[in-house]
């Protein structure tokens, strides 16, 4: 009986993941051959370093931090995430060399696709969103040679040519609008006008 007991005991011990300790989040984590692992992840991996947590398919990978603390946890690691992450990116190293640190608390952020400078267009393209909802938009009105401008706020999105309601911020009345330009749309015949000429290009 006693050899079976410490039999049991040795089976136990051995089966356990090796306890590591509290371990730190990299700023900055990234794996060279798309086996992510906990090495990589973080530092004071001690033992477990080598175990692999994810297969990174693409430039990079995202890891949800509650499944990241899982996975670390089962192999003896303790990651208290003490800033509150939501994900975790870990990226190519290739593809990242000196890198800010790629672990964020904004979801968006880790689909976002990096944005490209561009020389300003000299005219806004058709099709191309110029007002927002919620953006104060000028408005004018001419008809018989006499322009008036008002000012109100975009009840919706719109693209150069397509209609969208403004809210008169004095009146609190809607105006049937049609977008021009950022922040600019015109109502009454200059309104059709505008939209007459870019159905025509």
């Amino acid at each position: 009986m006693r050899t079976l007991i410490l039999a049991a005991i040795a089976t136990l011990t051995f089966a356990a993941p090796a306890f590591a300790g509290p371990v730190t989040l990299k700023a900055n984590p990234v794996d060279s051959d798309g086996r992510v692992t906990l090495g990589d992840l973080f530092d004071g991996a001690g033992g477990a370093s080598n175990v692999v947590v994810g297969q990174r398919a693409g430039p990079s990978i995202v890891f949800e931090a509650g499944q990241l603390q899982s996975l670390a946890r089962q192999s003896g690691l303790d990651w208290a995430n003490p800033t509150g992450l939501r994900r975790v990116v870990v990226r190519n190293a290739a593809m990242a060399p000196g890198a800010s640190a790629e672990v964020t608390s904004n979801p968006a952020a880790a689909t976002a696709a990096p944005v490209v400078a561009r020389p300003a267009l000299a005219r806004t393209a058709y099709g191309e969103r110029v007002i927002n909802r919620n953006d104060i938009v000028e408005v004018a009105y001419e008809v018989g040679g006499v322009r008036l401008t008002i000012s109100g706020r975009a009840e919706g999105n719109a693209a150069v040519g397509q209609r969208l309601a403004i809210r008169n911020l004095q009146s609190n009345r809607v105006i049937d609008a049609v977008a021009t330009a950022p922040g600019q749309a015109a109502a009454g015949p200059a309104a059709r006008a505008s939209t007459q000429q870019l159905a025509a290009r």
